[in-house]
């Protein structure tokens, strides 16, 4: 086994590789950016090296940085983790060349397995099913479009290179064809570097369902299936293991396939093989193609090793050790259902625009796996995935598994940043899914009731409104102080609306507030705060931010006279950068004519690509940045021409 190894990553993979090396008895060697400098996975670590600053190209994707890293502090080998170099053929070669091991695939591997056209053309060599396409070399525009009608229609047209839904588009009619294909070529060019596509069938009730392979370079095995059907704009929220309404029959075929696959590539280490499944008449062996084969950990091995019992971190160093596969086929079993669900921070209600912050308060209930890499007081930079954490749950069954993950959801505690915690408890609660009624549709079908806001009653106001005024310890007599007034006011701000509260403090245990006319009655019992019956939920402030943990967090604005200054409101006319991040593109000029929803402008953000539209007809009257600027959240990039009044 390894003396030492270094973690080629950050956040939450980095954490959890170290967890596991660290209980065998192995060191772990950070890397980081000028951002994290404090962060989480540096603060586990044994040694921790400094390798540039905060945007990745210029630290977690320098390969030579970290490899001289490895080298200077005696690590033997390095984990890539999932994402930045984790499937780089070329970082593999690096890493070998300078005579360490990468704890991983080989790099002939991960380029049979890197551009989907070819790796359908393996797979089908290998008796894998795929799906009806086009995976041509020639991408000439009119070329695909004939494919497409060939295929017939929707089709999917998907990047070659990379995933993670980038450079992937929905065409439902020959019409739209043109626009999609320049979309996605673009997208694609931005995100991989290589904007070839190829263009498939897309399944109509379509269910994403993966299989977790382990190779030694020779042989391999499955850990069964991974459901991921719960997506969004083809980014997975919410997986489980084992598949619901999976059959026996149809689970060997589609592990037999996936050994298959790994097989036929040589492939070592942890791997995840990817099909996309027809649900429209029930599961069946002739129902599933070959998608994309990923090359690394996946973000939701931890369902997998819940319920087969299996640490695939540990599997990954031992085979990489030079250790054979650790279990055969059939001393592999599943136990129980698993879950795990993805917390953001991301502003549901702006569009899950991605959204920053500093944590002021965290916290996680004992019932759930929270694999995180961060902390309260950390930050959410604008420079990487907003990931919060992974909030994972196991039970006996299905239905146990899922109550539980109901209840952790609602369990979690996050304050200082917008989070899509109370989406994700929706998807827990929706009755299709409860009912196991799966496909990649469903959020979008029901995005209106999954994305409902949270209502805020009485009580939640006057429990803010205490936490305002420092009334949640008021102390003995705080109602008779010659200087304390018996009744209080305070405003809040809840969305968007301004509340006014007043309060008679009867006694340190007693509060009477009035909250816009209802009545509610604070009293404190065993030292605990009761309103109107309901036993008072854990509060956090932070500044003017009051956060009440109920309906999966409640985040009033305490208004203080004080700070209220007149100003102008917001400049409708004004273009706005909803987040930090870097300006692709831009798409208008002085005096241009532009209609409601054209797009002026493509800011880079968290490994996105986001259109900022014209929200009216008008003409731009200012270009306020250029392309390759970083700019700021709230950041004028354009402004039109004010409207004439009439």
């Amino acid at each position: 086994m390894f003396d030492t190894i270094l973690i080629a990553n950050r956040g939450e993979i980095a954490c959890r590789v170290m967890e596991t090396a660290q209980a065998m008895g192995v060191r772990c060697v950070a890397v980081y950016s000028e951002a994290d400098a404090r962060a989480k996975h540096v603060a586990m670590a044994d040694t921790a090296v400094h390798i540039g600053n905060a945007p990745p190209a210029e630290s977690y994707l320098r390969g030579e940085k970290i490899v001289q890293a490895a080298l200077d502090c005696g690590a033997q080998a390095i984990h890539p983790g999932y994402g930045f170099l984790s499937e780089n053929p070329d970082f593999v070669e690096a890493v070998e060349a300078a005579g360490l091991v990468f704890i991983g695939p080989s790099a002939s591997a991960i380029r049979a397995m890197g551009l989907k056209d070819a790796a359908k053309a393996l797979m089908i060599e290998a008796g894998v099913p795929v799906v009806p396409g086009y995976h041509g070399a020639d991408q000439d525009d009119a070329l695909l479009a004939r494919e497409a009608e060939k295929i017939g229609y929707p089709v999917l047209i998907k990047a070659v290179a990379g995933g993670g839904g980038k450079g992937m588009r929905l065409v439902e009619t020959a019409g739209d064809f043109a626009a999609a294909l320049a979309s996605a070529r673009s997208e694609a060019q931005t995100a991989f570097g290589n904007p070839d596509v190829l263009v498939e069938k897309f399944v109509t009730q379509p269910r994403h369902i993966e299989v977790q392979v382990f190779g030694d370079g020779t042989r391999a095995v499955h850990f069964f299936e991974r459901d991921c059907s719960l997506q969004r704009r083809h980014q997975k929220v919410i997986e489980e293991a084992p598949a619901p309404g999976m059959t026996g029959e149809m689970r060997s075929a589609m592990g037999e396939a996936a050994v298959r696959a790994a097989e036929a590539i040589g492939y070592s280490g942890a791997g995840t093989v990817e099909f996309i499944v027809d649900g429209s008449g029930g599961l069946s062996p002739d129902g599933f193609f070959f998608m994309e084969m990923n090359t690394r950990l996946q973000v939701e091995h931890p369902v997998t090793e819940a319920i087969t019992g299996v640490d695939l971190v540990e599997w990954q160093l031992r085979v990489a050790a030079g250790e054979g596969l650790p279990t055969a086929q059939d001393q592999l079993s599943i136990n129980g259902h698993a879950f795990e669900a993805r917390l953001y921070a991301e502003d549901v209600p702006a569009g899950f625009l991605p959204a920053t912050g500093t944590l002021s308060h965290l916290h996680f209930p004992d019932m759930v796996r929270a694999d995180s890499g961060v902390r309260a007081g950390d930050t959410i930079s604008p420079f990487y995935d907003p990931m919060i954490a992974k909030v994972i749950v196991h039970g006996p069954n299905r239905a146990v598994a899922l109550a539980r993950l109901r209840q952790g959801l609602a369990g979690c505690e996050v304050a200082g940043t917008v989070t899509n915690l109370a989406f994700l408890g929706a998807l827990a609660g929706h009755a299709g899914f409860g009912k196991g009624n799966v496909d990649t549709g469903l959020i979008a079908r029901d995005i209106d009731a999954l994305t409902k806001t949270p209502q805020a009653q009485a009580r939640h106001l006057a429990l803010a409104g205490m936490a305002a005024l420092g009334l949640t310890d008021p102390g003995p007599g705080a109602g008779f102080t010659l200087w304390a007034p018996l009744r209080r006011s305070v405003q809040l701000l809840w969305q968007d609306e301004v509340q006014t509260l007043s309060v008679e403090v009867v006694s340190a245990d007693l509060q009477r507030w009035d909250v816009a006319g209802a009545q509610v009655t604070a009293q404190r019992s065993s030292g605990r705060w009761v309103l109107d019956g309901h036993v008072a939920p854990q509060v956090a402030v932070a500044g003017n931010d009051i956060t009440v943990f109920d309906h999966y967090g409640l985040v009033f604005t305490h208004i203080d006279p004080l700070d209220q200054a007149g100003g102008a409101a917001g400049d409708g006319n004004l273009i706005e950068a909803p987040m930090p991040g870097l300006v692709k593109a831009i798409d208008a000029s002085v005096g241009q004519s532009v209609s409601a929803g054209d797009r002026l402008a493509v800011l880079e953000a968290m490994k996105m690509e986001h259109a900022l539209l014209a929200a009216r007809d008008g003409v731009v009257a200012e270009v306020l940045a250029s392309a390759g600027a970083q700019v700021e959240a709230g950041a004028a990039l354009i402004r039109l021409e004010a409207e004439e009044s009439t």
